[in-house]
């Protein structure tokens, strides 16, 4: 849960009215929800596996467009960053290293996600028909549920202390409340992808 009274005080540094700022909200924003809604519609029409001839080749091409989104919203980020003040009491040493340990962790977390997953596994392959036999559950998924989410919310918490950025910080909030919303669709329609494989596979 965000502080509320944290939220407020961040507030009070930051220019929510800039157009750095706003564009950062914006990225943010706009990526889980563009990937949600493709990835519904590709396993509702099997439109995307159609055009590009494979599930494996269609789920390709989206993990490429989300890549490419996730760079475009860092360097919105970055930007806003770059474009606000810093806060005096984080512009020192400790709150560098310690942004960079941070970062670090979650940098972590989202690497070996991505090896436990795979590309496909990454990039919603499940939506696109391509369904793994078990449940991932080594490292870092042993330790907590949606590392990739919490890892990549991570890298942008070191990377606000790193700069000591009031406005970094604000958008890491953002960034957390997206992927929650994200997780709250993705979670269940998820499950019952893989139940209606168990129901399917047991008929047979």
């Amino acid at each position: 849960q965000v502080d509320v009274t944290a939220m407020a005080w961040l507030f009070g540094y930051v220019d929510v009215t800039d157009s750095g700022f706003i564009a950062a909200v914006l990225s943010i924003a706009f990526n889980p929800l563009f990937w949600n809604v493709v990835a519904r519609w590709e396993h509702k029409t099997r439109a995307l596996s159609r055009v590009f001839g494979s599930p494996r080749a269609a789920c390709y091409c989206l993990g490429a467009v989300i890549l490419v989104l996730n760079c475009v919203r860092s360097h919105c980020f970055t930007e806003a960053m770059k474009s606000q003040p810093k806060l005096e009491g984080l512009n020192c040493c400790w709150a560098y290293y310690m942004g960079l340990a941070v970062l670090a962790v979650g940098t972590l977390f989202v690497i070996t996600s991505f090896l436990a997953l795979g590309f496909t596994g990454t990039f919603l392959g499940d939506y696109f028909g391509i369904l793994k036999d078990a449940k991932v559950t080594s490292f870092p998924f042993s330790v907590l549920d949606n590392p990739m989410y919490w890892g990549s919310t991570a890298i942008y918490l070191g990377w606000s202390l790193m700069h000591a950025s009031p406005a970094g910080l604000l958008l890491t909030a953002v960034v957390a409340i997206s992927y929650t919303i994200a997780m709250l669709y993705e979670g269940p329609f998820t499950e019952e992808i893989y139940r209606q494989k168990q129901k399917e596979a047991k008929n047979k």
